[in-house]
């Protein structure tokens, strides 16, 4: 078993995963950009290393800073945690070099399902029902726009590479569909330095479905059920659950069996997601695969029992797990909220500024992961997601209704969040019925007006509570650090019952 893990991640992921390596015995070893020096993260690990500059491209995102950083410290492996490098195929390829193990599928796994067309090629020959489409290596627009028209508007035209909406246009008529792919191509090239496309027949109201599937040190590849992510926003998940309110046990063992296949097709090895889309007739289709952990794997773990973290860690180190195929059964149901720093009055934008106060929810069912801590500065530089609140109950009502309770109980100021948001969106009839697809807040949140501001002298107490906080002493007359779990809640892994 490995004795030192480097976390090649921040916020809450890093934290998720370092909670993981302590019970099981193992050091954490965390990287810090200079603006989180004294993140929680950092202050959780047994060591810290320094990387770089606050933005990414110059922290972490540099392969070269990370595998220095896991040999100066001693680290045997790597945990790249999701988002950043986590799909990186050379991040891989770096660590096996410098002899330290990728907790993670294999390079050669990351670089077939990291690319939409070569995706798409490996399912249709293993069987895997795909959404008819068209892909071909060098055509030029001309052809792109008569496959649009064989295929029938409206289609989606897609970026090969990358994913979270990036490059992807909607086309619903012939005459919009070279401005389109002008664009498509344009925003691809700048996220991915690629602007190769692909085309897809657009599937009206579908939902979001995806298989977590896990392929052990044996070879065995098995799936550990199915999560339901239709709220979506720009393509971007808002809320998930587990199991999905409209998966029988005939549809969940037909795309349980076609995940498993579509793993197999790569040779999967470690935690993996794969993802379809779910037609209104049960008809369901491979949207992509991501070779990584999710952020929605909370409510898997919850349902399940088990931790999915520990489970990828024993696999890389050539240890069996505590469970495997046949050996694992879904228990209640579990719900998840992601807690951004953004204005969903005005557009959603991203927003800043500094934590002046800030509770999460202790009560049961609901577990709380975040990377958040009172006076910390909430940023430019990083994903604006401060916190998942998830919630498990015997039935999905009681889960929801825990989270709708949790939700009303977290106080964050000092930054506006997508709270009373996400509270409206779980009290809609729509949600509480289970009537989803990936076009839900779109047609049921046009337009969202948020309740009043929290009035000015509340926050201005909270600034003043939060500079006396600050400093506060020990005994020694040092400042006192925040304790680095405390932002977390109380839960444990798989568990929070």
């Amino acid at each position: 078993m490995f004795r030192r893990v480097l976390v090649a991640n921040r916020g809450e992921i890093a934290l998720r995963v370092m909670r993981s390596l302590e019970e099981m015995g193992i050091e954490s070893v965390a990287v810090a950009s200079e603006a989180d020096r004294d993140a929680p993260h950092a202050l959780a690990a047994v060591e810290t290393r320094v990387i770089g500059p606050a933005p990414v491209s110059e922290s972490y995102l540099r392969i070269d800073a990370l595998i220095d950083a896991a040999r100066r410290s001693g680290c045997d492996a790597l945990h790249p945690g999701y988002g950043f490098l986590s799909e990186s195929p050379a991040l891989a390829e770096a660590c096996a070099k410098a002899g330290i193990v990728f907790i993670g599928p294999s390079p050669e796994a990351m670089r077939v399902m990291g690319s939409k067309t070569e995706s798409r090629a490996a399912m249709e020959r293993a069987g895997v029902p795909v959404v008819p489409g068209f892909q071909e290596a060098g055509v030029d627009d001309e052809a792109l726009a008569r496959a649009a028209d064989t295929l029938g508007y409206p289609v989606l035209i897609k970026a090969s590479a990358g994913g979270g909406g990036k490059g992807m246009r909607t086309v619903r008529e012939p005459r919009e569909f070279a401005s389109a792919l002008d664009r498509a191509r344009s925003e691809a090239r700048a996220a991915f330095g690629d602007d190769r496309v692909y085309l897809e027949r657009l599937i009206a109201r579908p939902r979001h479905v995806e298989i977590q599937v896990f392929g052990d040190r044996d070879g065995n590849v098995f799936p550990v059920g199915e999560r339901e992510c239709s709220v979506q926003r720009r393509h971007q998940k808002v809320l998930e659950e587990s199991p999905s309110p409209v998966v029988d046990p005939d549809l969940r063992a037909r795309m349980s069996e076609a995940a498993t296949a579509a793993a197999r097709a790569v040779g999967y090895r470690n935690a993996g997601t794969v993802e379809f889309l779910l037609e209104e007739s049960g008809e369901f289709h491979f949207l992509e695969m991501n070779t990584r952990l999710q952020v929605e794997h909370p409510v898997t773990e919850m349902v399940y029992g088990v931790d999915l973290v520990a489970a990828q860690v024993l696999t890389a180190a050539g240890e069996a797990l505590p469970f495997g195929p046949g050996g694992l059964f879904p228990r209640g149901h579990a719900v998840e909220a992601r807690i951004y720093a953004e204005d969903p009055a005005h557009g959603f934008l991203p927003q800043t500024g500094r934590v002046l106060r800030l509770r999460f929810p202790v009560r049961p069912g609901v577990r709380v992961d975040s990377g958040l801590a009172e006076g910390r500065e909430v940023g430019v530089h990083y994903d604006p997601l401060l916190a998942k609140v998830i919630a498990w109950g015997v039935t999905r009502d009681q889960a929801v209704d825990r989270l709708y309770g949790a939700l009303a109980e977290t106080i964050i100021l000092g930054v506006v969040t997508n709270v009373d948001f996400l509270m409206d969106v779980l009290a809609h009839p729509a949600w509480r019925s289970g009537r989803l697809h990936t076009g839900f807040l779109a047609e049921h949140f046009p337009a969202w007006r948020g309740p009043e501001a929290t009035p000015a002298e509340v926050v201005a107490l909270a600034a003043e509570a939060s500079v006396r906080t600050a400093g506060r002493s020990g005994n020694d007359g040092r400042a006192v650090p925040p304790t680095p779990w405390t932002a977390l809640g109380d839960w444990s892994p798989g568990g929070g019952r």
